[in-house]
């Protein structure tokens, strides 16, 4: 039994080296290949921020929304709600501790965390003002595909929906 391991865990780092070794040469054009990549993802991003002036906002933002920029993910949340939201959402949303994944949209898979100070699990008061902050995010971030998932203060499932 022991021999067996050994002989499948040698081949799994076998492949694991195959697999990196393959993966940085590419095609044989080695770090013009890096360099290209890195240069198409800043104009992506780039490209992201010049969205938000095609929703008829102005390129130049004020002092408050370079601060903003700057801020956690949660705060960053918090004020587009205390903007933009209805009067339930900035409620509900007021009662949000920290928020993950809200920043690595790839528009395949999405996924973002949303941890709240609320109690009581699925079957507790937490799932409608969770079932809010679920909603006020999808009008923060968009995606073809994304799922954000609420938690209670115990890390247990308030609620989800798609962004």
């Amino acid at each position: 039994m022991g021999m067996k391991t050994k002989i499948a865990l040698g081949a799994v780092v076998g492949l694991v080296v195959i697999g990196a070794v393959s993966a940085n040469s590419g095609d044989g054009s080695g770090a013009g290949d890096s360099d290209s990549q890195t240069s198409a993802s800043s104009g992506e991003n780039s490209g992201g921020t010049k969205s938000d002036g095609a929703d008829g906002k102005s390129d130049a933002k004020p002092a408050e929304d370079k601060a903003v920029e700057k801020a956690s993910q949660a705060d960053r949340f918090k004020a587009f709600v205390q903007k933009n939201g209805t009067a339930a959402e900035k409620d509900a949303v007021s009662h949000v501790t920290k928020v993950q994944g809200a920043d690595e949209q790839n528009d395949l898979l999405d996924a973002a965390d949303v941890y709240t100070d609320l109690t009581g699990g699925l079957m507790g008061e937490g799932t409608g003002p969770a079932n809010l902050i679920a909603s006020a995010f999808a009008d923060w971030k968009q995606s073809e595909n994304g799922l954000v998932t609420v938690y209670d203060a115990d890390g247990e499932l308030l609620g989800n929906g798609n962004f």
